[in-house]
C-alpha cells in the first residue's frame, strides 16, 4: 500500500498555500531525480518521495488557468478590488474559477509514477471521489460530456450545473493544484466570473441543494476514505 500524509491547512491566503504547494512539488522532484542518478549508478534509492493530502479554505480569489481567458473576469481591477477579491493568473489547466470560504479545495501532490502513468485517470478518480461522497448525502452527481469536474443534471443542458471545478499540474509526473467543491460556498462570486470558461451552464453548492449547511470537517473525512479506497493508499 502506498502513503498519503494529509494535511488540513484551515484557512489560509491563496499566495501561501500556492507557495507550500511549489516547495512540496519542487521537493518531490528533486528527489525523484536524485533517485534515478542513484540507479544509473547501481546505488539504492535515496527514499520513496513524499505523497501530499492538502486541505484548505481560501480568501475570497479568482484564479487563471494558463490556458484561460482574462475576459472571463467580469470585474474591472478597481471593482474586483473594492470587492476585495484577489487575483492570480498561475499555473495549473483549466480557466477562472473561485475559492473563497465555505469550499472544500483539495491539493494533491503525487508522484504518480507510484499509482499509475495516466493523468486522464487521475481526474477521473478525483472526480469520482466527490461523486462518491456526495452520495453519502442523498446527491446524485455525475460527469458533463467535454469537461472535467463534477456536475448535478449532467444529462439536461437546461438543468446542469457543476458542484466542483478541477484543474490541474503534472510535470514529471508529480501532480499539484487540484480541485474546490462547493460545500457552503457563497454562489454569489460566481456572478462576477465565467465560471470555467462555460457561457451556459450554472454553479451550485452542497448547501443550496440540501437547503442546509454542511459540517466541512464532516465532508473532508468522507472525501478522505473515497480517495484512499480509489487511489489505495493508507
Amino acid at each position: 500500500m502506498r502513503s498519503v500524509e494529509i494535511q488540513d491547512l484551515k484557512h489560509i491566503a491563496y499566495k501561501e498555500a500556492w507557495d507550500y504547494q511549489e516547495k512540496l512539488f519542487a521537493d518531490t522532484i528533486a528527489q525523484k531525480m536524485a533517485n534515478r542518478e542513484c540507479e544509473r549508478n547501481n546505488l539504492p534509492p535515496e527514499h520513496t518521495p513524499n505523497n501530499y493530502l492538502l486541505f484548505c479554505e481560501h480568501n475570497h480569489v479568482y484564479t487563471l488557468g494558463k490556458s484561460g481567458d482574462r475576459s472571463n473576469v467580469l470585474l474591472s481591477d478597481a471593482e474586483r478590488e473594492e470587492k476585495n477579491i484577489e487575483f492570480y493568473p498561475i499555473n495549473r489547466g483549466g480557466d477562472i474559477t473561485y475559492h473563497g470560504p465555505g469550499q472544500m479545495v483539495v491539493y494533491p501532490l503525487l508522484d504518480l509514477e507510484q499509482f499509475f502513468t495516466d493523468i486522464h485517470k487521475y481526474l477521473r478518480f478525483l472526480e469520482e471521489a466527490i461523486i462518491l461522497t456526495m452520495a453519502e448525502y442523498g446527491l446524485k452527481a455525475g460527469r458533463y460530456p467535454g469537461y472535467t469536474g463534477v456536475w448535478l443534471d449532467a444529462d439536461d443542458d437546461s438543468k446542469a450545473r457543476k458542484i466542483c471545478a478541477m484543474g490541474v499540474k503534472c510535470s514529471r509526473w508529480v501532480t499539484m493544484h487540484g480541485l474546490a467543491f462547493n460545500v457552503n460556498t457563497d454562489l454569489q462570486y460566481f456572478d462576477n466570473i465565467v465560471p470555467c470558461g462555460i457561457t451556459n451552464l450554472g454553479v451550485t453548492s452542497m448547501a443550496k441543494e440540501l437547503g442546509h449547511t454542511l459540517n466541512l470537517d464532516e465532508v473532508k473525512s468522507k472525501f478522505t476514505q473515497h480517495f484512499k479506497n480509489l487511489f489505495k493508499v493508507v
